[in-house]
């Protein structure tokens, strides 16, 4: 799933509440650098739970960042997330890759939630011995990718790939921090609307979850408890101090979201432990749009009883601080991740 063959992608992250965009170039030693990186806010009404609902606003930020960076390439990257997307990791007679590849949307049948003739369907197959195959299932509702690669399409560029949150994070992981091969990781993607889950168990990814849960639970309840704008909140949830209100409330206010947001997660802790043979998770590494917000990886520090820190997705990246300021880099970095682990890839893959 991570080799790298010539032909760069341009990763485009859609999310909910912004648009990243991340281009990588090869450099010595099998290293990256950053070619172009840009961040811009989205309005709440373009994307809602995953749906696009307006494209032309989606193009029209998407746009705007590609003519300020200068982006060049064709070939661009999208990943999804959510209800539309389905991970399975299935056990089949062990056959000859023809055979699988012939049988594989049969077995896919037994596994999936959706009709199998809506998805897109990719697999790897992860083991085998002389009995039996382990096979990791990806499906994604082919009108879901329609809708995403349309906007590619609309920018005049060429949709290559289509990755998954959870996979795209792994990817920018890896590259950043290696392969946890001694412990078990898990990677929590915190955007606007979802949470994804990617549990890595000595260096596999192994468990996989979207958690409907994310930024937007900060947002309403600071709009609720301060009677703020939602503009007002989004400024307040990282830190910001906004009129009367004390840090203590605004603290108050978000360590509560914040504890519910720990408590889904334990709840996907612990059903990982009763499906598996593992029984603690020892780091949760962060990442998206909505994880840093003040005081979140302390509460579930506490809470999971585990390491906790926020991923830099361009910790091993080579890059010009006079291109790229390390402050702003610094800011929006967490929320890059999944860009960064799309524009790892190549097309074709």
């Amino acid at each position: 799933m991570f080799l790298r063959k010539k032909k760069g992608v341009v990763g485009l992250d859609i999310g909910s509440s912004a648009v990243k965009l991340v281009e990588l170039k090869a450099a010595k030693g099998g290293r990256f650098g950053l070619l172009h990186a840009a961040h811009a806010p989205l309005s709440p009404e373009a994307i809602v739970e995953g749906t696009v609902m307006d494209s032309s606003l989606v193009v029209e930020v998407a746009q705007r960042l590609i003519q300020e960076q200068g982006v060049k390439n064709p070939s661009f990257g999208i990943s999804l997330s959510g209800i539309s997307v389905a991970i399975r990791k299935i056990q089949v007679p062990a056959m000859s890759e023809a055979e699988l590849a012939e049988s594989i949307h049969w077995e896919a049948e037994q596994y999936l939630p959706f009709d199998v003739n809506e998805v897109n369907l990719d697999y790897v197959v992860l083991g085998s011995d002389a009995d039996t195959m382990d096979v990791l299932l990806v499906a994604a509702k082919k009108d879901r990718i329609a809708d995403y690669t349309g906007i590619v399409t609309q920018l005049g560029k060429t949709p290559v790939l289509v990755d998954v949150d959870v996979f795209a994070l792994q990817n920018a992981f890896e590259y950043n921090y290696g392969v946890a091969a001694d412990r078990v990781v898990a990677l929590v993607n915190v955007g606007a609307h979802i949470m994804n889950v990617n549990i890595l168990a000595h260096g596999q990814s192994v468990f996989w979850r979207d958690i409907v849960f994310g930024g937007n639970a900060y947002t309403e309840a600071i709009q609720r408890e301060l009677n703020l704008t939602r503009e007002q909140a989004e400024a307040v949830k990282t830190g910001e101090q906004l009129g009367d209100h004390t840090p203590q409330t605004i603290l108050g206010v978000l360590n509560g979201v914040s504890e519910d947001l720990a408590a889904e997660l334990q709840k996907t802790f612990e059903f990982f432990y009763t499906t598996s043979s593992h029984d603690h998770v020892e780091e949760v590494v962060l990442a998206g749009g909505s994880c840093q917000v003040l005081n979140l990886d302390e509460v579930l520090k506490e809470r999971l009883r585990a390491r906790v820190e926020v991923m830099n997705p361009f910790r091993e990246i080579e890059y010009s601080e006079s291109q790229f300021p390390p402050e702003w880099l610094n800011r929006h970095a967490p929320s890059m991740a999944a860009a960064v682990g799309m524009a790892l890839r190549t097309a074709g893959e």
